[in-house]
């Protein structure tokens, strides 16, 4: 049985655990709104632009001479996933939700025969992949020093993606990511961004997708400059969604650990004055029984 002093200690010790906790839950909710804007405010935009290509590539249909970056290799033999998590902890099941899917994924194409290269973006996918397919991460990209995500950051993302695939080095890139739907749901997403995958024709067609334009220059000029571009830009969505998520989970998180540290000091309060009662009545038994004695 602990003694009090180890009682004072213990609750003294939850009781700053609380205090960090409540701070950082008060942190996450001032960063929350700023990235929450800045990832909803990109969506329209990704949107958009699949909605272009999905128009542009109706001029290609039935043809050879399609961009790479819209047709593929040909092959689906090599995948790369690009895994993008956190630098940091304490937010919840976040990273590990993100991580269990991408391992599901590279499972499901390694029994298929398939060949799987990962690019980890974020030391936490590294630290969740490592251990089953450290073998297939050949990059890991850490973004621990950058305060807000900038387009330039998605950019040098794309662009390794991009040297990988001219280089011929996989047929298939996939992203994975957590979209944003509120402080306690965030969803982990697998969205193909080499080739490009495109809206499905009834829903490009509700969205206006299926009308006529006409391109100048022509289309394939167009896509040309639109495709690298289009992967920068859903990295760069990828990222500012983790960003939103992430500290959506770490506010819920924290929230849960500072009323689990209060219940906890509950217990242990009960616990010390109970303990120290017990003592004190021990105390009063054995003056009394000292005092009849004599």
């Amino acid at each position: 049985m602990p003694s009090l002093k180890d009682l004072r200690n213990r609750i003294a010790s939850v009781k700053a655990t609380q205090k960090i906790t409540k701070a950082m839950k008060m942190v996450a909710a001032a960063k929350l709104r700023r990235a929450q804007e800045a990832a909803e405010a990109a969506r329209p935009y990704a949107e958009r632009m699949e909605q272009v290509l999905a128009n542009l590539s109706a001029a290609f249909e039935g043809r050879d001479d399609a961009p790479r970056l819209m047709a593929g290799t040909g092959n689906d033999q090599v995948h790369l996933l690009v895994v993008a998590t956190a630098e940091r902890g304490l937010c919840g099941g976040f990273n590990s939700s993100i991580a269990k899917l991408a391992r599901e994924r590279a499972r499901s194409l390694i029994a298929q025969g398939k060949t799987v290269k990962i690019l980890c973006v974020g030391k936490k996918g590294f630290d969740a992949i490592k251990r089953e397919f450290g073998q297939h991460v050949i990059k890991t990209i850490e973004l621990r020093g950058v305060k807000s995500v900038g387009y330039s950051n998605a950019a040098d993302i794309a662009s390794i993606v991009l040297g990988m695939f001219e280089a011929g080095e996989f047929d298939v890139c996939t992203l994975f990511f957590a979209q944003f739907r509120s402080v306690i749901s965030q969803i982990p997403t697998a969205q193909q961004i080499i080739p490009v995958k495109l809206p499905e024709r009834a829903a490009a067609a509700e969205s206006g997708a299926s009308l006529v334009y006409e391109y100048e220059p022509d289309e394939a000029a167009i896509l040309t400059d639109i495709l690298p571009r289009n992967v920068s830009v859903q990295i760069f969505r990828a990222l500012l969604e983790n960003a939103a998520s992430e500290q959506g989970a770490r506010m819920s998180a924290m929230d849960n650990a500072t009323r689990n540290a209060g219940d906890m000091i509950q217990k242990l309060t009960l616990r010390y004055n109970r303990q120290r009662q017990a003592q004190i009545t021990k105390e009063l038994i054995e003056i009394i029984s000292g005092a009849e004695a004599l």
